[in-house]
């Protein structure tokens, strides 16, 4: 077998940098200021900024910090500072009781025998836009190209087709939101007050209030609906707008909340997916040989497989299901898991300050050499059934860990599945020219440019 293909990423820092430079790369590229210790130490303690922080590696560290004591370790200020103007009190930026009303109202929604209804609405979705590649031959840009298919398979599922707007339009806007609202502001590094204004947030406020227009139309189209009498889908929309407050239900969620909830899965829930789909079509391009296994096992499926439901494809594609988690090992969709100490701590001989900073990178800790065998190289056949039991819970992160793990984690698995065996027994992925895509952290991780690739059909 010929060498494993090794992807681009930013190479590990040997020197420190000064506080200028600091601040350009987190707002430039957040990937690029990791340095060796990160990639070798179980943790690495350092003062950023003036704050202590700490950034975690040690699979037994995050469980403490994620698992066993998250009380202690809420999202920190900074992370708060770039997500909540987008998300407000939606599932992912919200705290308390808040939180835990909106978990609770979405629970059911995510509950396997939900997830396994999507199924077909997803290959629907999936079938659906494959249409856009019967032109063998074709040139597109594959990371906009999911974007577009992820959305169209959330509106599908989750919302039964009644998303409000045009899918072109928004991806356009999404990609505008995160090359603005989603980087880190200087502002916010520097510690300045809330009432600053952030250059950031100000070139992002039309793309925001797109999205906060698609939701409101959605919801009104819904209530509406709802309000005559009329049959309505049992799904995410019409779940959360169930569990609006009111007299009978005091401690259900506001209007704002319901809003919050829907922008967090709207404009961010899908995007984590998208990025890796297209992650995952780069790889496999560059990797003939992987490639090779994972179309000879969909091949063999569809000939042997043709009633049933698609909602088994995730357990009966092992091998395709070890690519994608394999791409989300090398690109993970949220690169980083920031906590802040609530009050002094400990873990083992570590001291952890009240106001200590915590940093978990699954950039890093995916590519972590005391934890992976060559970590920077595109080896899908760690995520095969005989090697999983290998792989510790907490050195692997797609999808965060602890109460605050993704609720939406089974629903990507399910839908990644779907999508490459669908897309894969039709069509082949290819680089278009020699430059190779960058990986750039704004709130996931990005391909700098896209990934342009040519599509023929097998």
């Amino acid at each position: 077998m010929t060498k494993p293909f090794i992807p681009p990423a930013p190479i590990p820092r040997k020197d420190p940098v000064g506080r200028l430079e600091l601040m350009r790369i987190v707002y430039r590229n957040p990937l690029e200021l990791w340095g060796e210790p990160s990639y070798n130490e179980p943790w690495v303690e350092v003062s950023w900024l003036g704050m202590r922080t700490i950034i975690a590696n040690d699979p037994a560290l995050i469980r403490h910090v994620l698992v066993d004591n998250p009380q202690n370790y809420p999202m920190s200020t900074i992370r708060q500072r770039v997500l909540r103007p987008i998300l407000r009190d939606g599932l992912l930026t919200a705290e308390g009781t808040t939180w835990r009303r909106s978990r609770k109202a979405m629970a059911p929604v995510f509950t396997p025998r939900h997830i396994h209804g999507f199924a077909e609405g997803m290959l629907k979705s999936t079938k659906s836009f494959t249409a856009r590649y019967q032109t063998s031959g074709l040139i597109s840009d594959i990371s906009r190209d999911m974007t577009l298919l992820t959305y169209d398979i959330l509106a599908e599922t989750l919302f039964s087709g009644e998303i409000a707007g045009d899918p072109k339009e928004f991806a356009h806007q999404t990609d505008r939101l995160f090359e603005t609202m989603g980087r880190v502001d200087p502002f916010d590094l520097l510690g300045a007050p809330d009432w600053v204004p952030r250059f950031t947030q100000l070139r992002g406020r039309r793309s925001l209030a797109f999205f906060r227009s698609i939701v409101g139309e959605t919801i009104t189209v819904r209530k509406g609906k709802m309000r005559r009498g009329e049959a309505v889908p049992s799904d995410f929309l019409t779940l959360l707008l169930q569990a609006e407050t009111s007299e009978e239900k005091p401690d259900g969620l506001s209007r704002d909340e319901i809003e919050d909830n829907l922008i967090t899965f709207i404009g961010a829930g899908h995007e984590t997916t998208a990025r890796a789909l297209g992650w995952t079509l780069y790889l496999l391009a560059q990797s003939p040989e992987e490639r090779d296994l994972v179309e000879a096992e969909i091949d063999d499926f569809i000939k042997r497989s043709e009633n049933v439901a698609p909602h088994q494809w995730l357990e009966k594609l092992p091998l395709t299901r070890a690519v994608f988690e394999e791409a989300m090992r090398l690109y993970p969709p949220a690169p980083s898991i920031n906590r802040e100490a609530l009050e002094d701590d400990r873990f083992g001989d570590l001291k952890i300050p009240a106001g200590t900073a915590i940093i978990v990178m699954p950039w890093t800790i995916h590519r972590h050499r005391k934890y992976w065998d060559n970590p920077e190289a595109f080896i899908p056949s760690r995520f095969h059934p005989e090697n999983r039991d290998k792989i510790d819970r907490f050195q692997y992160l797609p999808f965060g860990a602890g109460p605050r793990v993704c609720i939406g984690g089974s629903f990507a698995m399910q839908e990644a599945v779907i999508v490459l065996a669908t897309l894969l027994s039709q069509h082949r992925f290819e680089m278009v020219g020699d430059i190779q895509p960058w990986p750039v952290q704004k709130l996931t991780t990005q391909p700098q440019g896209g990934l342009l690739m040519k599509v023929t059909k097998r």
